[in-house]
């Protein structure tokens, strides 16, 4: 039966010991790799594409998008502390439904993790073509080699997005280096980000116009099912963002203590962004507005379309938040602040490449234990003697995730990603309340609060907000997910060390880790 290989829950602990990376992270880390992650493409690059999908309910979509990644939030926290080692929804499916679900939502997690670093990159091009060049050098790049072609409905393009794609790379070498050295430069980057959101809250909260935020729900809370429009709708875009805690989940096995340290990774930094993003959305809209542009038939033009370009480039629409590629900075220039809104865009620049670094930090671990257990070739699996990182994967995924970015808009990438996202943590969920049943007497440090609450309200969130995605995304993923049952079908299934009987530790398969590693 396809659902019937669980793999035992002790095996996978046995397995971590045995094959483990490197445990080198601690709270103060995990929760900085959060924030990373978390404020980084939904406030500086997806702001625009939130307000045109919302308006002013673009501030009620943070709120969404926020309490359905809390409450998935405390089941990730219970799972990651029992469960302490790589791979993230892709384990936990493991050891309680399967090995089907658990390789399904693996795939998804591919999907999440290089999707939405893709969609970073693209953000951060717009940054370095615009801020930094164009605004302050006077080099304007033609357009052929700063934009993706047309995709599915997508805006005019032009033929390869080279920034996207050269920045991909160069985090991709970065990570290869080593998980300590990634995390001090995250330290840096995130205080960067930190610190320039300060100073736009502070410039802007004195300036909000009340009158500004009416009406608040031009497209309502629903939209049109399919459209991906109202709050719900820009809640499912910016979902992607909240992506966060998930990777700090999936750096468990590099972590010392995670029973303790995880759960603080994982809430600390959500919460704290959550409010975050409320208040720089609200300086952002109470100042210059960030009512949608409507069309014919009286609801929000797609974001990223054509006719939404063509109205952007007409005079009226100047200055409007819905049409910036760089809202934030575009929005204290506005209201008087030119400098420092260059200040702000410089420090997008810089610090947008930690959370490429956090997803693909993500995605690799994810990569990493598949493959240690059969599931992918094992040769994904080997570390770099020297670096102690898993260099292979590393390398495939950082120029997997710069094609993505080389030839596909920003939007479409990160509804994408979405789609995988909500599936695994859906998965989540589920497989907490069914080790509440399956393991009741192995070790939690951290218990999910009122479970029976919880666990059905992050299912029913996720669903939520898959449905309110935009009918592309829905398709995307329909495909993805056929393709990884065929994969699974025609390889992971008969290589897998738990169909063979090897359930414990996966010797002679892999590359023996260099020392001080295991």
């Amino acid at each position: 039966m396809i659902f019937g290989r669980v793999k035992p829950l002790q095996a996978i602990l046995a397995t971590a010991e045995r094959k483990s990376l490197h445990r080198s992270l601690g709270a103060f880390q995990l929760t900085l790799f959060g924030i990373g992650c978390v404020i980084g493409t939904g406030i500086f690059v997806l702001t625009a594409a939130g307000a045109q999908k919302a308006g002013p309910g673009l501030m009620l979509a943070f709120a969404i998008a926020g309490a359905i990644c809390i409450v998935a939030a405390l089941c990730y926290a219970e799972i990651a502390a029992m469960i302490p080692v790589a791979g993230s929804a892709y384990t936990y499916t493991y050891a309680t439904m399967g090995e089907f679900l658990a390789w399904t939502v693996g795939w998804a997690l591919v999907l999440e993790y290089a999707v939405a670093a893709s969609a970073v990159c693209v953000g951060w091009s717009g940054y370095l073509t615009g801020t930094v060049l164009k605004s302050s050098l006077g080099i304007v790049l033609p357009a052929w080699a700063t934009a993706g072609p047309v995709v599915l409905g997508g805006a005019e393009g032009g033929l390869v997005n080279l920034p996207a794609a050269g920045i991909a790379l160069l985090v991709t070498w970065l990570l290869m280096i080593g998980t300590t050295e990634s995390a001090r430069v995250n330290a840096i980057l995130v205080a960067i980000k930190v610190t320039a959101l300060t100073a736009f809250i502070v410039l802007t909260l004195p300036k909000v116009n009340s009158a500004e935020f009416s009406p608040f729900l031009p497209a309502g809370v629903f939209g049109d099912l399919g459209k991906g429009v109202g709050a719900v709708g820009a809640a499912a875009t910016i979902f992607f963002a909240y992506v966060g805690f998930d990777a700090v989940s999936t750096a468990a096995e590099e972590t010392r203590n995670p029973q303790r340290n995880v759960p603080i990774g994982l809430i600390g930094s959500l919460l704290f962004c959550t409010v975050f993003y409320i208040i720089v959305a609200a300086g952002a809209i109470g100042t210059i507005g960030g009512q949608p542009i409507m069309g014919v038939d009286g609801t929000p033009l797609a974001a990223g379309s054509p006719e939404l370009a063509r109205q952007c480039a007409l005079p009226e629409h100047a200055q409007a938040l819905v049409c910036s590629n760089e809202a934030l900075a575009h929005v204290l220039r506005v209201i008087g602040f030119g400098t420092v809104g260059n200040l702000l865009g410089y420090a997008a620049f810089i610090a947008l490449p930690s959370v490429i670094l956090i997803l693909l930090f993500g995605q690799t671990r994810i990569f990493f234990v598949m493959a240690r257990d059969g599931m992918l070739p094992a040769a994904l699996a080997r570390v770099h003697p020297k670096w102690k990182t898993p260099h292979i994967v590393t390398a495939f995924t950082g120029v997997a995730t710069a094609l993505a970015a080389a030839f596909f808009p920003v939007g479409q990438l990160a509804d994408w990603a979405n789609a995988g996202t909500l599936y695994a943590f859906m998965m989540v969920a589920i497989a907490v309340m069914v080790l509440r049943r399956t393991a009741a007497d192995q070790p939690r440090k951290f218990r999910t609060p009122a479970l029976w609450l919880i666990g059905p309200a992050t299912i029913a969130g996720c669903i939520f907000l898959f449905a309110n995605l935009p009918w592309q995304a829905v398709v995307v993923f329909t495909i993805w997910a056929v393709i990884g049952i065929l994969v699974y079908f025609a390889y992971s299934r008969g290589a897998s060390h738990l169909g063979q009987g090897r359930v414990e530790v996966h010797e002679g398969e892999l590359e023996t880790l260099p020392p001080g590693v295991a």
